[in-house]
Order: structure tokens, then sequence, then C-alpha cells
């Protein structure tokens, strides 16, 4: 009991990727780029699709939905990492670093469920598109996203509240730009065997389910491309998923290059993994859909234009 008391009033310590003052000046500027970039971008997506009724369809309310996540994904990081990088009080309290534990769960799990239904919505439109309308009404859409963020929250919380069990009394020294439940377990004094069991049993369910949608999804799709006779058609069906892949492949490529692997072998070369899919892929998922969609470009001149005509007039 007292170990638990102690783990609640005690603070760690945020050190960061690097010590070194000339390093974490070359650091601050590198994450307050990227994360302005990535605030502008998300925030510019969300506000095109909102006010553009053309961009009001299945595919855009997930689009959204997931720039929605990664905003709130860097923001939940970013600017205590930034703040770190500045000051020589580099602590954060146990209700700190739980709370920062808790959202980073909850919605590393949401995009994944989120990327899951859009590859969902992709199998219908190039495989059932006769009656894409009625199979991805709005009824249905809005239910898909209420259960992704339900279970989301909830697995958030399963896993933050097995980390209050987890008790701390040696160094409490961070080497990490966040609070991340690998680096968490292995400051822990108390057997870890349980709570580490949960994470990979829980995990394997919750993100290998939604990448098995993708799969069959895509396999779906690949089939029904090919079986298309003209090759303009072809690359017009592909084209619309060629986005989907590339954020999936840049989110399950550096997630796996961190949590597929085990406890004891974790070490800080696996920061820059976590770093790119903490803040690279949220940065990039804008640009990645923006680039060679049509109907984005114009929804972004016509809001740009739009308020920069406002303002001269």
């Amino acid at each position: 009991m007292h170990g638990s008391n102690q783990s609640e009033t005690s603070e760690f310590l945020l050190l960061g990727i690097s010590e070194s003052p000339q390093e974490q000046q070359i650091l601050f500027w590198m994450f307050l780029s990227m994360y302005l970039v990535t605030v502008v971008g998300n925030v510019l997506i969300i506000l095109a699709i909102s006010f553009d009724a053309r961009l009001h369809t299945p595919m855009y309310l997930f689009l959204a939905n997931l720039s929605f996540t990664d905003l709130f994904f860097v923001t939940n990081t970013i600017p205590k990492t930034l703040v770190n990088l500045q000051s020589q009080n580099k602590a954060i309290s146990y209700a700190g670093c739980l709370t920062q534990l808790y959202f980073l769960v909850c919605l590393v799990t949401l995009d994944n469920f989120i990327l899951a239904t859009m590859a969902y919505d992709r199998y219908v439109a190039i495989c059932r598109p006769l009656h894409y309308t009625t199979a991805m009404s709005p009824g249905l859409c809005i239910l898909l996203l209420t259960l992704c963020w339900a279970l989301s929250v909830l697995y958030g919380l399963f896993l933050t509240l097995f980390m209050t069990k987890v008790t701390f009394c040696g160094s409490r020294k961070i080497h990490y730009i966040f609070c991340e439940m690998y680096v968490l377990l292995r400051l822990a004094c108390s057997n870890t065997r349980i709570i580490h069991t949960a994470q990979i049993t829980t995990g394997c369910f919750i993100f290998f389910t939604p990448l098995g949608i993708m799969i069959m999804s895509y396999v779906w799709i690949v089939r029904a491309i090919l079986r298309i006779p003209s090759a303009s058609s072809k690359y017009k069906a592909f084209s619309t998923c060629a986005s989907h892949l590339a954020v999936v492949s840049l989110f399950y490529g550096t997630l796996g290059m961190v949590y597929l692997q085990p406890l004891q072998t974790y070490s800080m070369k696996d920061s820059v993994a976590t770093v790119m899919y903490a803040v690279v892929t949220p940065m990039m998922n804008p640009f990645i859909y923006s680039l060679r969609n049509k109907d984005m470009h114009g929804a972004l001149e016509r809001l740009l234009l739009g308020k920069a005509f406002q303002r001269f007039t």
C-alpha cells in the first residue's frame, strides 16, 4: 500500500531523447515546426470537409475524424515536450503521466479503428458500387464511428487502470519525450508480468482485428479492380485507395517497429520509431490525403480563396 501511495505522489522526469543543450535546441525547433505543420494541415482538412457540401460523404466523414484524432494525438504529447526542451524543470506528475498515457493509448487505438472503417468504405465503393448509398448510410457511418470512439475510450481506460496498480520505487527518469507504457513498465519495481500479458493479449486483438479487416477488404478490392477491362478505370479505382494504403503502411510500419518485440529488448533506438508514429505520421496524413485528391484540392482552394476574398470585401 505504501508503494502505491508513493507512486501517486511522485513525479517522473521526462528527459527526452537527448540531454545535450545544443541537441535540445535543434529538437525544440524541429518538434515545433512539425507540430505547427500537423495542426495547420489537420485543421484545414477538417474545415474543408465541414464547409464543402460535396465532401459530406462517408469517406470524408471518416477522414475528418482521422484528422481530429491526429490533431488531438500530437497536442497530447508535443506541447509538454516543447516546454521540457526549453525548461530546466522536466518533471511531470504521476497523474499527468497517466493522463498522457491514457490519451496516447486511446488515440492510437482510435486511429487504428478509423483506418479499418475507411478500408471497409473503399471495399463497398469499389466492390458494391450500386449498393454504396444504402450500404454506407449516414446511420451506419455514425454507428461505426460511435463504436470506434467507445472501444478506444474503454481500451485506454482498461490499460491505464492496470497501470495504477504498478509501483515505482527506483529511478523515475524517462529518457523519452512522453509517458509511454513500455518505458513506464521498465521503471516499475513491482511484478509487471500480468499487465504486460494483458497488454499483449488485448493489443493483439485490438490491432490485428482491424488489420485483418483491412487486408480482407483490399484482397476483394484488388480482385474487383483486376476484373475491370479498362486500364483508365483500373487506375481511377486504385487511385481512390492509394492514399489510404500509404497512411496504413506508415501507421502500421512505425507501430510494428516499436511494439512487435519483447519488453526486455526495448531500448533507446526505439524512441526514433516512436517519434515516427507519434509525430511524423499525424503530420504526413493531411499531405498524403490531399496531394492526389482533386476533390480535396478543390475544397481547400475554395476554403482558402473564400477566406481571402472575404478579407478584401
